[in-house]
């Protein structure tokens, strides 16, 4: 078979076939009297070969190896084209990434684009001061993907630079909350710490239902971090998290001081008090839980908390008992 019926049959160029055959790959089995190339059935079989290689990312170089040395052995060959490949893909998957971020803002010239770039760069710098910086600018001097910020954030371990992010994020658009929420299932404990932080710096309605979703996240940090958002908000679902924290003793004085905003409800307020008792009247004699508790009525307007206090003040635990005289006299005084 000559080389251009070979060319036709298998899908390679004559001119590749001749290159083939420079690299000792391939090498025709006879000429015919004019000089022609003639190729044999096994010619086209190892051609098909050698195709079948490179479709896994073989070089030429290591293809002539795999058909030609008996003790090729391909396993640490077919590991170092896996690893490659994953590089490869990596790096893609990240152009991409980036392009679709540039593109969602919307450029309007090529130094808009740089400015972007720069600024996406800045934002994986190592240098703490080069995020914050990007951070800040992100809000104003370029318009930065929602994006890109949310991923800054949520994998930014500096707590001004997370800051600065978070005030920027708040400040690019109304799809932060929608974007952040997927970082409240990650499974790493400070990514979803920061994802809930960031989420509670949006005002809108759809931050409030993802901070009410996040009361039952199994992240103790979570719910917490969220009831203390709700309870600046004013939303009762936070109660029960929030007497929680104040009998686990976890940020238990800033759970106290958001059970005393929300109780300048007055429904709320005899509904904190009676989840307040409860859990005193539950809590082992004798223990932190029960004196955090009665601390936490301090700030309790209302008759229902003065009651509550009033009978505390003759408790069996004598700490309890003297706390709750000492806020009925504060109560009294003002």
């Amino acid at each position: 078979m000559l080389i251009g019926d070979v060319a036709r049959r298998s899908g390679v160029s004559a001119r590749m076939l001749r290159h083939y055959e420079s690299l000792g790959l391939v090498r025709p089995t006879d000429r015919t009297g004019s000089g022609y190339r003639e190729y044999s059935g096994e010619n086209i079989r190892r051609i098909f070969h050698i195709e079948s290689l490179r479709s896994l990312g073989l070089s030429l170089r290591d293809v002539g190896r795999a058909l030609d040395d008996p003790d090729f052995a391909p396993g640490e060959l077919v590991d170092d084209l896996i690893r490659q490949t994953q590089d490869r893909i990596a790096a893609e998957t990240e152009l991409l990434t980036r392009l679709r971020r540039i593109g969602a803002a919307e450029p309007a010239g090529w130094e808009d684009v740089l400015q972007i770039v720069a600024l996406l760069q800045a934002l994986g710098s190592k240098s703490a001061g080069a995020r914050q910086r990007a951070a800040l600018s992100a809000v104003d001097d370029v318009a930065v993907p929602v994006e890109a910020l949310v991923e800054a954030v949520l994998n930014e371990s500096d707590p001004n630079v997370a800051g600065a992010l978070r005030w920027a994020l708040a400040r690019s658009g109304e799809d932060g909350p929608a974007l952040l929420a997927k970082g409240l299932a990650s499974p790493a404990a400070e990514v979803r710490k920061r994802a809930v932080q960031s989420i509670a710096e949006f005002p809108n309605g759809e931050a409030t239902a993802l901070l009410q979703e996040a009361l039952t996240n199994p992240d103790a940090a979570v719910r917490g971090y969220a009831a203390l958002a709700l309870g600046a908000r004013g939303v009762a679902d936070a109660v029960p998290t929030l007497v929680d924290m104040v009998v686990g003793e976890r940020n238990d004085v800033d759970a106290a001081d958001a059970l005393g905003t929300l109780a300048s409800d007055a429904v709320l307020a005899d509904q904190i008090v009676a989840g307040l008792v409860d859990r005193l009247a539950r809590s082992a004699p004798g223990s932190s839980a029960r004196r955090r508790l009665t601390q936490a009525l301090a700030d309790i307007p209302g008759m229902s908390a003065s009651r509550a206090l009033a009978d505390l003040s003759h408790d069996e635990d004598r700490v309890v008992a003297l706390t709750a005289a000492y806020i009925l006299k504060l109560r009294d005084a003002r």
